[in-house]
């Protein structure tokens, strides 16, 4: 009776805490943010001056007391008290398309693996920042309710989630993970991949957000038929001034070949100790990936190369863990067995 009291009466939220975007769904409307996990610090009255999408603007171009935080590094909060100012501004920002009496309830997915500790700062903080309830669903289990696994039946499925920090890989089958595996290798890791190859290579310095707009316009895991190249602006790093170099997806390609090896190495691996009944159910089913990293192009023919698994790439990807956190916001108690931890009982397991 209380439940649907309170269910009319306030909003249901659920948030992809991610390291590169923060995306929340509001039930009854869907997604309403997707904005980038940055917020803008004035560090001389210690205030801040902006989040999301607005402070990622400002990237690069700040004056000297306005510093650019990402809160969260790996799929965990590093900076607590800036995740708590983020974390408001979207409950808040979510709560004004629909304005209700009572606080939210909330549904945060987060990596797989992290630590107690880790996962209690998650909590805290979403109910710090105004969360009547907090519940806390592994993000792999989400984006696989978000693209319609059956993971309540007896059949394995597997799902690789490759976010900003981190890459989550799990299989999963009777509402449980049988196997699963965290990596801190991620688009993030591919951007700095970029960076350093144009410093190393080039002889040439360029930003975050050029090397994010090199690995969407060039990135790939094979080669394409037909060759693409780039002009990159930076600072040449002998003279310092400004520079102009043509960049292909050859060079890409070399830049990002360590990392997409190490996170192909890492599927296998999970591979290798999932049971041959559920891996039997994989083989005939094939793996999903869903993330930013599923856009790269041509990674599923790889991974399908390499592994002999089909491969194929879940509608819309980057939402997929969002709309997850929506489905079992939707029906709480349907889900309840997935969920890491939830206000009733505050012990992790």
């Amino acid at each position: 009776m209380f439940e649907r009291f309170y269910t009319h009466f306030s909003n249901d939220i659920g948030i992809d805490l991610g390291t590169a975007n923060t995306l929340v769904y509001l039930r009854g409307r869907g997604i309403v943010i997707n904005e980038p996990s940055v917020v803008a610090l004035n560090t001389k009255t210690n205030r801040v001056v902006a989040v999301g999408t607005e402070a990622k603007n400002m990237m690069g171009r700040t004056p000297g007391h306005i510093r650019i935080v990402r809160p969260l590094v790996d799929g965990v909060i590093s900076d607590y008290e800036v995740t708590e100012e983020m974390l408001s501004y979207l409950i808040n920002k979510a709560n004004d398309t629909d304005k209700k009496v009572f606080r939210p309830r909330v549904v945060i997915g987060i990596p797989v693996g992290i630590t107690n500790v880790e996962m209690r700062a998650v909590y805290d903080a979403a109910k710090s920042a105004g969360a009547r309830e907090v519940y806390i669903v592994e993000e792999p289990m989400a984006a696989a309710i978000g693209v319609h696994m059956p993971i309540h039946d007896p059949i394995g499925s597997m799902i690789v989630d490759i976010g900003g920090g981190t890459t989550d890989i799990a299989v999963i089958a009777l509402s449980g993970v049988v196997r699963a595996k965290s990596l801190k290798v991620a688009g993030d890791t591919l951007t700095t991949n970029i960076i350093s190859y144009m410093r190393d290579e080039f002889k040439m310095l360029i930003g975050e957000k050029t090397a994010e707009n090199i690995k969407m316009t060039l990135g790939s895991a094979l080669p394409d038929e037909a060759g693409e190249e780039l002009s990159v602006k930076g600072r040449d790093l002998v003279t310092g001034l400004p520079r102009e170099a043509i960049i292909t997806d050859v060079d890409i390609r070399e830049a990002m070949y360590a990392s997409v090896s190490q996170l192909v190495d890492a599927i296998r691996e999970v591979l290798e100790t999932t049971p041959p009944e559920v891996l039997s159910d994989i083989m005939h089913k094939g793996m999903t990936l869903s993330g930013g990293g599923a856009m790269i192009r041509n990674l599923p023919k790889l991974l399908e190369m390499q592994l002999k698994v089909p491969v194929t790439v879940a509608d819309d990807p980057l939402t997929a863990v969002a709309r997850g956190t929506g489905v079992i916001l939707e029906n709480i108690n349907l889900y309840r067995d997935v969920l890491v931890q939830n206000t009733d009982d505050i012990s992790f397991r």
